[in-house]
């Protein structure tokens, strides 16, 4: 983390990624996923936060620091790499419950045999390998907020089981007899359209009706208008900090910024600007490439793979899911639908890759 001398009162949300500005003199950049906590503490600091941003970021910033008041389910909807974890610790840290835990929960890597488990912790010898007693996420995060990310990957049964935690507070470890209480917060999020969900058959419409107190729609950056200017040029401003430097946009490069509707939102400004930053000497230009639009993607030759005859079919899946992953930016949902296998099937075979891919869906 650095600390870096301003007046001003600002929010930039990405991957792995959310600064807050005060009118204290410091900003705290975090350029790195993971759960270190951030510098809000109320929610008129989280309303004057996105004060530097476009009207209807502004309002979305009074949503936020109301969900932060109240002590309700949250359910963040928004495409992948708009910052709905960022979010949903933005609500946890302006709320009463910033000194208690923030336990976020990837629903879509959920071990099947062990979900359960996983969720509500286990006795010892409850199952092969349980040597003792051990918490689970419930458990875990006590008091605090329990962040539910990929909601809609959440099995049928396990979302029976979770309704029932919600409708009574109460749980019990698997294989244990003691009936535990909960005071934990939800707030989950999902990329994919809830009610959609429902319809295929993905999420209970009870358990959903439970969740949906709260809904807050993250903005896609496309619709900020605006915005892509004021971000690109923090990002550019925290690297001059960090790295002690100077070096300043072109008008091609801010052109080129403008012009993209970025199909990978926060996550994808912040990781084309930093590349550019890497590759430049002084004036930030050269490595940025505009990629098509989704319309002009369409009518494209690009993307398609070349295979030898006789290369081995497990190396063939492999390029192609990794392909399929980079076409998509990262997102791990829309190459799971693309391929018409399901998330956790991708999630084992990239795990089995161990592959370095882009950021997961689970960092919002």
């Amino acid at each position: 983390m650095a600390a870096v001398s301003s007046p001003a009162h600002d929010i930039s949300i990405g991957a792995g990624h959310v600064s807050f500005r005060f009118a204290s003199g410091r900003i705290m950049q975090g350029t790195t996923p993971g759960p270190a906590r951030q510098s809000v503490r109320t929610p008129i600091q989280i309303e004057e936060a996105f004060a530097g941003m476009c009207p209807l970021m502004r309002e979305f910033g009074s949503q936020v620091a109301r969900a932060a008041r109240s002590d309700a389910t949250v359910f963040i909807t928004g495409e992948s790499g708009t910052g709905k974890e960022m979010i949903a610790r933005a609500i946890h840290e302006g709320s009463e419950r910033s000194k208690h835990p923030f336990i976020p929960v990837n629903c879509g890597a959920f071990s099947h045999s062990l979900a359960h488990a996983q969720l509500f912790g286990h006795e010892k010898g409850s199952f092969t390998g349980a040597l003792g007693q051990t918490a689970g996420y419930f458990e875990s995060a006590g008091n605090g907020t329990l962040f539910l990310d990929e909601v809609t990957e959440m099995s049928d049964a396990l979302q029976v089981q979770f309704l029932r935690v919600l409708e009574s507070g109460t749980y019990q470890r698997v294989g244990g007899t003691e009936v535990l209480h909960t005071g934990a917060r939800i707030v989950c999020a999902t990329n994919r359209d809830p009610y959609a969900a429902v319809e295929s058959g993905k999420l209970r419409q009870d358990f959903l009706h439970r969740l949906l107190i709260v809904p807050l729609r993250v903005p896609p950056l496309r619709e900020r208008e605006g915005d892509v200017r004021i971000l690109a040029q923090r990002f550019l401003d925290e690297l001059n900090a960090a790295h002690k430097t100077s070096k300043r946009f072109s008008a091609r490069m801010m052109d080129a910024l403008l012009s993209y509707d970025w199909p990978g939102n926060v996550r994808e400004l912040r990781n084309a600007v930093q590349r550019a930053f890497i590759m430049a000497d002084t004036v930030v230009e050269a490595e940025f490439r505009r990629r098509p639009r989704a319309a002009e993607a369409r009518d494209s030759t690009d993307g398609a793979l070349c295979f030898p005859v006789g290369t081995p079919l497990s190396q063939a899946q492999r390029d192609v899911i990794l392909a399929t992953l980079a076409h998509h930016n990262g997102d791990k949902q829309r190459t799971a639908d693309t391929l018409g296998v399901s998330l956790k099937t991708l999630y084992n075979r990239l795990g089995a890759y161990n592959a370095d891919t882009p950021t997961s869906t689970r960092q919002g």
